[in-house]
């Protein structure tokens, strides 16, 4: 094994020191509601299912499913983003202060609908609920300057206050290509700025490092990852297209690929690839690698506990985070994981 490879040994002793520490996050928020119920007869006015409710709740979802991750591992998210003044937005501010996150960095807007994803669940009483449909309420949000000015000026409130910075996109209009320069001032020299970006990527140029999912990254590249030599070409297609040192790449039951400046490291997938719900892993995988680096874990390092903690989320149902607990659990039962990683020098 390449000396590269940290040992288990150096993985938990990671996870200890990821308490306390803090991450700032210019995200997208938004509100994952969950309504559940259980099956009552067939419609008489159409042939659909009718559901007796039992339960309902609103959770942190999209880039406030990864200040909500970071918080559940012991670290001290910092959010920075825009809500509407609206149910929605109130009740995602309640589940933040449920968690201990802290919302001064987050404007409520009038005129703006937070972006809501409402999953409807059926099943048995005592039975696991199955997902049967979901609807978005999605609000556009077009910057303005005195948004645009929060935003900045909440970065720089921030300035000296953490040494990693996320910027999670998911194309709802509160993270823009142009805060990246305020972000990496927020982390100052020798920081860190991560991106994780659904639709554009490539407009991201200039941050230390992203963490697309495969189909991300080969929109970006115009192109298949592919295997062996071409995959070490599409990192450092990736790399220079981003200016980045390093990219991490997660690709469902492949596990994942860290490209950096000299190597290639694949990691096969924790656990199975009979998942229950990859609702939020991604946010998960993000969440964990910031606060990883924030804790001194080299990439691949922080790669490795992203890749544990995605497949323990993957497990659960719903939007869910995991404890520094489970995390550790992770890494006992499956010791042999930083062993099976592919390191391959350019």
């Amino acid at each position: 094994m390449p000396a590269a490879v940290p040992t288990p040994e150096r993985l938990l002793a990671l996870v200890d020191r990821l308490a306390g520490q803090p991450v700032i996050l210019l995200v997208d928020l938004v509100a994952d509601r969950f309504i559940t119920g259980s099956p009552k007869r067939i419609s008489r006015e159409a042939p659909v299912l009718i559901l007796r409710h039992e339960h309902e709740e609103v959770l942190p979802g999209g880039g406030a499913n990864a200040a909500a991750n970071v918080a559940a591992l012991g670290g001290v998210p910092l959010p920075v983003g825009i809500v509407g003044a609206d149910g929605s937005g109130d009740e995602l501010l309640a589940a933040f202060a449920a968690r201990g996150i802290a919302t001064a960095g987050i404007l409520r807007r009038d005129g703006y609908r937070t972006p809501t994803k409402v999953r409807i669940l059926a099943g048995a009483r005592h039975s696991i609920k199955q997902q049967v449909v979901r609807y978005d309420v999605e609000g556009e949000l077009e910057l303005a300057g005195g948004d645009r000015a929060f935003l900045a000026d909440q970065l720089r409130r921030l300035r000296g206050e953490a040494r990693v910075a996320v910027l999670s996109d998911y194309g709802y209009g509160a993270v823009d290509p142009s805060l990246v320069a305020p972000a990496r001032a927020a982390v100052g020299a020798g920081g860190t700025v991560l991106c994780d970006s659904r639709y554009r990527l490539a407009e991201f140029a200039g941050v230390d490092g992203a963490t697309p999912n495969e189909e991300e990254a080969e929109k970006t590249l115009g192109r298949a990852l592919g295997e062996g030599d071409a995959l070490h070409a599409a990192g450092a297609a990736l790399r220079e297209r981003l200016r980045a040192r390093f990219v991490l790449v997660t690709r469902g039951s492949l596990g994942m690929v860290l490209f950096d400046d000299s190597a290639c490291a694949q990691i096969p997938v924790h656990g199975t690839d009979q998942v229950a719900d990859v609702t939020g892993a991604g946010d998960t995988v993000i969440g964990t690698f910031a606060l990883a680096l924030a804790a001194g874990a080299t990439p691949l390092e922080a790669t490795l506990l992203a890749n544990y903690a995605g497949g323990v989320v993957v497990m659960k149902r719903g939007t869910a985070t995991l404890s520094r607990d489970e995390l550790r659990a992770a890494i006992e039962r499956d010791r042999g994981l930083p062993a099976a990683v592919r390191w391959e020098e350019r």
